[in-house]
């Protein structure tokens, strides 16, 4: 383990983590609001723009409030923690996580996208590819967990197969979850 060269390098950690807590938080709960608010395109009038004037407040609370600002004193938080550790950037696990976390980043502003564009009543995704894209916050969260719990000691064969696996049995579990819903 690098050994840190400050005291404060555990309060920046734990500020990390209760804030990238609070961020995935908000990227779970947008999606499932982007995914009601789509289905609520479907209703009739006037419960359709009930429903879609509730879902675009609630997501830009969501967004603007706890989701992206969440994200921010996390991004802040762990380059302070690799400011006062500058030795975590010689470990090859720490780039594989960043790595992760800019695809996680990628995602947050892609998300932010969609809610720009729900907000112009544009439905570009279907409840279904909502649904899906949903579950990749959740592979890259594991993804980020594994790699910093397990550190150097991940073999990163058996991360990748256990990456794909868990991805394939959410995509199996949503389709699965779609077919119920039709059924019902």
């Amino acid at each position: 383990m690098i050994e840190t060269l400050s005291p404060y390098y555990r309060y920046f950690l734990a500020v990390h983590v209760v804030f990238v807590i609070s961020w995935m938080a908000g990227l779970f709960y947008i999606l499932s609001l982007f995914i009601y608010h789509t289905e609520a395109n479907d209703k009739p009038e006037p419960e359709k723009s009930i429903l879609i004037k509730q879902f675009t407040k609630m997501e830009a609370t969501l967004w603007n409030i706890i989701a992206t600002p969440a994200m921010v004193i996390s991004v802040l938080a762990g380059i302070s923690m690799l400011t006062l550790s500058p030795g975590l950037l010689q470990t090859d696990w720490m780039w594989v996580k960043l790595g992760f976390v800019v695809g996680l980043l990628i995602y947050h502003f892609i998300c932010q996208n969609i809610v720009r564009q729900l907000k112009n009543n544009q439905f570009k995704m279907t409840s279904f590819q909502l649904r899906l894209w949903r579950e990749l916050a959740t592979i890259f969260m594991i993804a980020i967990v594994f790699i910093v719990i397990l550190k150097n000691s991940l073999n990163w064969i058996y991360g990748l197969i256990g990456i794909m696996g868990v991805a394939l049995a959410i995509m199996i579990a949503v389709k699965l979850y779609k077919n119920y819903r039709l059924k019902k």
